[in-house]
């Protein structure tokens, strides 16, 4: 992995717990431009993981003889140990002290729902969230994975065509229809596409480093995102997709000035983790520290914050890294492709 593409990751993990801060503490209501700006535009954390994704299945797939049922394994191992380990939190804190997290649902269907991502309606009445409201993610990406895992088994040259169209298909056609969920609907789902493009053309031609063109290009990538109060539908994909797609083509620039970072990889391979279970830190920090102890907010955050980084690096170590390559063991691993001589 790029550790450049790991510390727009791990930024892009950051601008989310931000903005999910101003959902627990504040509501959403802003007092002033910097809290506007994570109300309104943290969400689109989300679309650069999406692209992140599409591009870092693209490039580590490349060159391996991968199964469907490999490639799939190896995800599953991947996401769903951390994944039912918070939705698990979760679902305890909810059920034994609903006043921590007062507008989260619990029901046992819902919640069986949620581990196996399939979308279902939140208990709490709220739209498609599953139990770990955050897993909503998970669901675009399991369907991903599910499309790329299928397009394997065809030629290598047809694949990339193959998932686009696929992904296309379910979104405009099939998503309609009472087989598949409406969740699926939601245009964000291209932004995997961007990221599988980038993954094609990085593969085949690279991507050029450089130092000011790609701080050019992320500037202006961010200025054009932060033009758009939280779009939705079609016009997401223009106002934050493409120019997510941009960030990620910038920073891929950027690797031969940032790439021995050892903080960025750090913190990008803690992304994930992160990313599941700051909210729980949010909220416990909110009944705790504010409720409770009087606290103001920013200083809840100011303790909140080292906290989810610890609990980030600890995740990382003994539930990504540590379980899931104990679980790696007992799976086949992908052969590297034959090169004609």
């Amino acid at each position: 992995m790029l550790i450049s593409v790991q510390a727009l990751r791990a930024l892009a993990a950051w601008i989310v717990v931000f903005h999910h801060f101003m959902q627990v503490f504040f509501g959403f209501k802003a007092d002033n431009w910097v809290e506007y700006l994570f109300s309104t535009r943290g969400q689109v954390g989300v679309d650069i993981f999406f692209v992140i994704s599409g591009f870092v299945i693209t490039v580590s797939s490349r060159g391996k003889r991968l199964t469907t049922p490999q490639f799939l394994l190896h995800r599953v191992v991947r996401i769903v140990p951390a994944y039912w380990l918070y939705t698990a939190i979760t679902a305890l804190v909810i059920y034994f002290a609903s006043d921590v997290m007062p507008e989260y649902g619990l029901g046992l269907k819902p919640l069986i729902l949620s581990l196996f991502f399939i979308p279902t309606e939140n208990p709490a009445g709220y739209g498609y969230y599953p139990i770990l409201p955050v897993g909503w993610t998970l669901n675009f990406e399991m369907l991903f994975y599910l499309v790329f895992a299928a397009s394997l088994m065809l030629k290598r040259e047809w694949r990339l065509w193959a998932v686009v169209l696929t992904i296309v298909v379910i979104n405009t056609l099939f998503a309609h229809q009472p087989f598949i969920s409406n969740f699926y609907t939601d245009p964000i789902i291209f932004q995997f596409l961007l990221g599988l493009g980038i993954g094609a053309v990085y593969t085949r031609c690279g991507i050029p480093g450089g130092r000011w063109w790609p701080l050019a290009l992320a500037v202006a990538s961010t200025a054009t995102i932060l033009c758009f109060d939280d779009p939705s539908g079609a016009k997401r994909f223009f106002a934050w997709g493409l120019p997510s797609a941009l960030l990620v083509i910038a920073f891929i620039g950027l690797e031969s000035r940032i790439g021995d970072n050892r903080v960025f990889k750090a913190m990008g391979d803690w992304s994930y983790s992160t990313y599941l279970l700051h909210v729980i830190v949010l909220w416990s920090g909110n009944y705790v520290l504010t409720e409770q102890f009087g606290l103001s907010p920013y200083l809840a955050l100011a303790i909140c914050l080292p906290i989810i980084a610890v609990c980030s690096w600890l995740s990382f170590e003994f539930v990504e890294k540590k379980f899931s390559r104990q679980l790696k063991r007992h799976l086949p691993m992908p052969r590297p492709r034959a090169v004609a001589a």
